[in-house]
C-alpha cells in the first residue's frame, strides 16, 4: 500500500474479472469505513476523476450521526470533498456471496488539500515532520480480538469448533486452543496473504476466547495502519463465515481481559542505521528522550488511544492493560515497553491504546510524541521494576469526559495537530458522550424503582 493513485488496480480487475462491484471506502475519525458502491466497469474514470463525497463524511459518530456542531456540516451546506484512491491494490472481499472488493482512499477538498480531518492524512502529515528531518519511523501492530456466539445479542464467548462445547477457561498461550481453531486462523492468513497484510504469529491470549495476532512491521506507518484498518476487518469477515462473531470491542466483559492494540515502533536514519541502537550511548540517549516525548504527551494523546466510552472499563489495574503513565524495559505492566532482543533492534511498544482506536491516529500520536521528545531532548524519569499497579505513579486520564477535557485544551497536540481536528475529534466524542448520558439504563431503574 502506498500514496497516490493505484496503477496497479485495472491490471488487478483485469485479472480478477470476476469481481462485479467495487466499495470506495474512507476511514472516519471511529475507525470505521464509509463509503459508495461502484461497478467495477466504473473503477477506470474513478481513478482519473476520483469521486464525491461530504466532508463531514469524517465525523459521523459511532451510531453513524452526523456531528451536529461540525464546521463540515450545515455551516458549509455539507460540502462535498473528493476522494481519490490511496494507491493501494484493491482488497477481495471473500466472504459475501458475489465477488466484490474494497479500494481504500483518502479525501481532500475541492482545491486538492488534504482533509484536516481524514485520519489518514493526519498520519501523513506526521509522517512528512520525519522525512523532513531524514528520518524513518518502522511500526508495526498487535492486535488482540474476542471470538463470540453470533447467536447471542449479550456477549458469549464461542463454542470450541472441533468440540462443539462453549469455551469456559482461559487458556493463555495454548496450543491446542490454536489447533482446535485451526481453520479459522488459515483462512485468516489467506485473507491477509491476498490482501498483502503481512499477518505473523498468533496466540491465545488471557481472555477466554481471546486470540491476538501480530502484523510484520514495514518501513511506511501509512501502510502499517492501512494493515491495522482492514485486518479488522478481514478477522471479522473470516469469524462470520465460520459461524464465530469477532469484536475488537476494548473490553466486553467485565471480569476477564480486554483487547489491546499494541504498537512497536523502532526509527531509521539516512543511514538505515536504528538510532534506538542499545548498543551505542548516544542511541540509548535519543531512546531515552523517545520515551520521555511519550510520557509527556500521553494524557493529552489518552483519548486517541481510548476513544469510547467502553475503552476506560481496559484500563483497571491488574488486567494486563497499563493504567500508569510509566515505562520500563521487558515490563509488561508499563505502558511503554522496551522489549528485550539484539541492540540493533531496540525498538518502543506502545501499549494504552485499545483495539477499538483508530490505527492512523494511534500511531500519529505516538510518533508525535517521539519526535517531541527527541527534538526537544526530553529528559525522562527512571524505568520502573515489578508491578507499576503497586506503585504510586501518575495515572492515565481514567474517564472518558476528563480525557476529552485534556484532549481538547493540551498545549502539545495544539502543535502538532491543527485546530479544526482538536475541535473536530474533541466535540465528537463529546456528542457520543452526551449521547450514553441521556440515556436511562436497566441498572439504574433496578436501582432506584423499588428502593426509593
Amino acid at each position: 500500500m502506498t500514496n497516490g493513485k493505484g496503477p496497479s488496480v485495472p491490471i488487478w480487475l483485469k485479472n480478477n474479472q470476476s469481481v462485479e462491484s467495487v466499495r470506495l471506502a474512507v476511514c472516519d475519525l471511529n475507525g470505521i469505513l464509509r463509503g459508495k458502491r461502484f461497478p467495477s466497469k466504473s473503477i477506470n474514470k474513478l481513478l482519473k476523476q476520483g469521486s464525491r463525497m461530504p466532508l463531514s463524511t469524517s465525523c459521523i459518530d459511532i451510531w453513524g450521526s452526523d456531528l451536529l456542531n461540525s464546521p463540515f456540516l450545515f455551516n458549509t451546506g455539507d460540502a462535498d470533498g473528493i476522494v481519490t484512491p490511496t494507491g493501494a491494490e484493491l482488497i477481495p472481499i471473500n466472504w459475501l456471496d458475489r465477488p466484490t472488493a474494497v479500494l481504500p482512499c483518502w479525501m481532500s477538498d475541492e482545491r486538492n488539500q488534504p482533509s484536516p480531518i481524514d485520519p489518514r492524512q493526519i498520519l501523513h502529515s506526521v509522517i512528512e515532520k520525519y522525512v523532513a528531518i531524514g528520518l524513518k519511523p518502522i511500526v508495526a501492530f498487535e492486535l488482540e480480538f474476542y471470538l463470540l456466539d453470533p447467536n447471542s445479542n449479550k456477549p458469549l464467548v464461542s463454542k470450541n469448533p472441533m468440540k462443539k462445547t462453549r469455551l469456559l477457561n482461559t487458556s493463555v498461550l495454548s496450543i491446542d486452543e490454536l489447533d482446535d481453531f485451526e481453520n479459522f486462523f488459515s483462512d485468516v492468513s489467506i485473507a491477509c496473504k491476498n490482501h498483502n497484510i503481512p499477518s505473523d504469529s498468533a496466540i491465545s491470549e488471557n481472555g477466554v476466547g481471546q486470540f491476538e495476532i501480530n502484523l510484520t512491521h514495514t518501513s511506511n506507518p501509512l501502510i502499517s495502519a492501512d494493515n491495522a484498518l482492514f485486518f479488522r476487518r478481514i478477522v471479522r469477515g473470516v469469524a462470520q463465515s465460520h459461524g464465530f462473531k469477532a469484536t475488537f470491542m476494548a473490553k466486553p466483559f467485565l471480569d476477564i481481559a480486554g483487547n489491546g492494540m499494541h504498537l512497536h515502533l523502532s526509527i531509521l536514519n539516512n543511514l538505515g542505521d536504528n538510532i534506538f541502537n542499545s548498543k551505542s550511548e548516544s542511541c540509548n540517549t535519543i531512546l531515552k528522550n523517545a520515551v520521555g516525548g511519550l510520557i509527556n504527551t500521553m494524557k493529552e494523546s489518552t483519548l486517541i488511544f481510548a476513544p469510547h466510552l467502553n475503552s476506560y472499563r481496559r484500563l483497571k489495574p491488574g488486567t494486563h492493560a497499563p493504567t500508569s503513565i510509566s515505562w520500563g524495559y521487558e515490563n509488561r505492566t508499563a505502558s511503554v515497553r522496551i522489549p528485550g532482543g539484539l541492540p540493533e533492534n531496540t525498538r518502543i511498544e506502545h501499549r494504552v491504546a485499545g483495539a477499538d482506536a483508530n490505527p492512523y491516529l494511534v500511531a500519529a500520536a505516538i510518533l508525535s510524541g517521539v519526535l517531541d521528545g527527541i527534538e526537544k531532548k526530553t529528559i525522562v524519569s527512571d524505568p520502573i521494576d515489578g508491578d507499576s499497579y503497586a506503585k504510586n505513579l501518575e495515572q492515565i486520564p481514567s474517564s472518558w469526559k476528563s480525557a476529552v477535557s485534556i484532549f481538547r485544551s493540551g498545549a502539545f497536540n495544539k502543535t502538532f495537530y491543527s485546530d479544526t481536528f482538536i475541535e473536530v475529534f474533541s466535540s465528537l466524542k463529546l456528542q457520543e458522550f452526551n449521547t450514553f448520558a441521556d440515556r436511562m439504563e436497566d441498572f439504574e431503574v433496578a436501582t432506584y424503582l423499588d428502593a426509593i
